[in-house]
């Protein structure tokens, strides 16, 4: 395995395993033995477990940006339901595809009730949504789409409702999320104040 491979099959490996076991149970022995290499080749590309956690930490924060998933720019009168649907559906699908997403990401949660860091750092990422929904539903108040009125709470809602469907799949219910998503944004849309 040349330098690239192993790293990115660490990084996998360590998604998997963290996802798995949790940090705390999860040592870099484990993630070594799981790639074929000794513990030591590990701190030739991460001088420690935090350094591992925080790289994952900041590549999922990265991949789950609302910027990346949702381009406003794309969103015209004709399109705009159609559109907002549609990316609620591919961020579920997402989730669905991906089975460690959400367990990591809880790893990362209980880990940020005690490093600010990686507490700052999630509200950073939250803060991203709602202020990206707030921004889409003012582009679709611009466009005719919504009143204008409550765009906050609207944006508040689409972000809590998607934020917890997340949970919902990490929980194991088995719920039509699509409908959800559906009849939330629908909904909004609707609000009239």
């Amino acid at each position: 395995m040349n330098k690239i491979d192993t790293y990115t099959t660490i990084v996998e490996t360590a998604y998997k395993l963290f996802a798995e076991n949790g940090f705390e149970k999860t040592s870099l022995a484990m993630i070594a033995k799981e790639v074929g290499i000794s513990k030591p080749a590990i701190y030739y590309y991460f001088e420690s477990k935090e350094a591992l956690i925080d790289f994952l930490f900041e590549e999922i924060c990265k991949a789950i940006d609302f910027k990346k998933s949702v381009s406003i720019e794309a969103y015209t009168k004709e399109n705009f339901q159609a559109q907002l649907l549609s990316d609620g559906y591919q961020m579920i699908e997402a989730q669905k595809e991906d089975k460690y997403i959400s367990l990591i990401f809880n790893e990362f949660l209980l880990l940020s009730t005690r490093n600010e860091k990686y507490q700052q750092r999630l509200h950073h990422v939250l803060e991203g949504f709602l202020a990206g929904f707030l921004d889409l539903l003012t582009r679709g108040a611009e466009l005719g789409i919504l009143s204008n009125k409550n765009l906050a709470t609207k944006a508040h809602i689409l972000t809590m409702v998607f934020d917890n469907i997340g949970n919902y799949m990490l929980m194991g219910f088995d719920l039509d999320y699509a409908d959800i998503w559906r009849q939330a944004v629908l909904r909004v849309l609707e609000m009239k104040d």
